[in-house]
């Protein structure tokens, strides 16, 4: 097979990988690793580094979940464990899915608002805009449209280099373990881990996989998707934490929000730089809160036994596109009430989305080594290592954070 065949089929089957990946670098993933830069300059990078090994490694389990078996990862836990575990899943999936979604309509209106629109104007537009794409348009130009909106992260990378980091400095603090034993240092580290590999993202990428009807014959180029998709949400977490890094930490200024950090880059890394943060800000927050929706209905639909996809319409399948809809409004809702409490939203809902993912990362641990359920694409021995060091790895940063919250 030639190159350019090999691109074609790639090209294809590309998509469930890469919006996985990237919509992870939303507003509270921005603002996570903005803070994470600002506190600690580089010494933390080695975190985000390893919550891209085990992003990669669960989002490829997850597509494969997807591809072998046709399901979404809410249905399939039901039939594998049986209706209860299936609804506490589920239960799990709304309430991270709910948080997150106002997390990233509260990044919408701080971006906008660093451009002098109100959020009154901005969210309810958003809103609505994101759900016509979704009510109205087909599989494919859905797709389109979400990997389009996708490029605009390349403003976290022009704004990063124009900081002009320390890059030794950052290359060492990527390789080498360093973690204050401090309340701020652990809880950051682990909204790290909640906001890179999230509840919605492995629920979405095994839905999503299943929805654009790949085969087992797709699973080694949906690997490349996964890893691409991976090692890309990686980058742009890495620049955004050298860029607060190199301004603000190195200035002594905290910050409580990626607005924030977009405000505080002017006079430090210049009007260019500070500009193309918050561009990011607005494109990373339209870009997931048109996803977070569609995983949580994904997630209905499957509980309940009537699996849809995007290609059918609203009279088709009312449940799918009633839960998309109640999301995005529920979620646009909570960020308008005056007084809501948006920096909280957007950091704490990663620090839940983190004590999620264990039971989920469970379950799906389990279902990798059923035979009866992965058939001959069961999880090897070494893979099966790799899921329980990850699980172990986050399980231990929760028990840290907990023990340091009682003392």
């Amino acid at each position: 097979m030639n190159l350019r065949r090999r691109l074609v089929l790639l090209t294809a089957v590309a998509g469930p990988g890469l919006l996985a990946g990237l919509s992870d670098d939303d507003p509270a993933g921005i603002t996570t690793y903005s803070s994470l830069g600002a506190e600690y300059g580089y010494r933390l990078l080695w975190v985000l580094l390893l919550s891209t090994v085990a992003l990669a490694l669960f989002h490829d389990l997850g597509a494969r979940m997807g591809i072998v078996t046709g399901q979404g990862l809410a249905g399939l836990i039901r039939e594998t464990y049986g209706v209860r575990r299936g609804g506490f899943a589920l239960a799990m999936l709304i309430v991270a899915n709910t948080g997150t979604t106002c997390a990233e309509f509260a990044g919408i209106a701080a971006g906008f608002e660093l451009f002098g629109v109100s959020r009154y104007i901005s969210v309810p537009i958003a809103a609505a805009g994101v759900s016509f794409l979704v009510l109205r348009g087909s599989f494919h130009r859905v797709e389109r449209v979400l990997l389009g909106v996708s490029a605009v992260f390349v403003t976290y990378v022009l704004s990063g280099v124009l900081a002009h980091p320390d890059w030794s400095a950052a290359l060492h603090g990527s390789l080498v373990p360093s973690l204050p034993t401090t309340r701020s240092a652990v809880l950051l580290a682990t909204a790290t881990v909640g906001t890179t590999l999230a509840p919605w993202g492995l629920s979405f990428i095994q839905s999503y996989a299943a929805d654009k009807h790949l085969t087992v014959k797709d699973l080694r180029l949906e690997r490349i998707d996964v890893i691409v998709g991976s090692v890309l949400t990686g980058v742009i977490g890495f620049f955004v934490v050298v860029a607060c890094a190199a301004t603000l930490h190195r200035d002594g200024l905290s910050i409580h929000s990626a607005a924030d950090a977009a405000l505080a880059l002017k006079p430090l890394a210049g009007r260019l730089a500070a500009d193309l943060f918050a561009v990011g800000l607005i494109g990373a927050a339209i870009l997931a809160a048109s996803i977070l929706p569609l995983s949580t209905a994904y997630s209905v639909g499957e509980f309940v036994g009537r699996e849809t996809a995007l290609d059918d319409g609203p009279r088709e399948a009312p449940l799918f596109y009633g839960t998309y809809a109640a999301i995005a409004v529920v979620s646009a809702g909570v960020v308008l009430l005056p007084g809501a409490p948006l920096i909280p939203i957007l950091i704490l809902t990663q620090v839940l989305n983190a004590v999620l993912l264990i039971p989920l990362l469970g379950f799906m641990y389990g279902i990798s080594r059923d035979r009866e359920v992965m058939g001959d694409h069961v999880a090897s021995r070494s893979a099966a290592a790799g899921y329980l060091v990850a699980i172990a790895a986050i399980s231990i940063c929760i028990v840290a954070l907990g023990v340091l919250s009682l003392t």
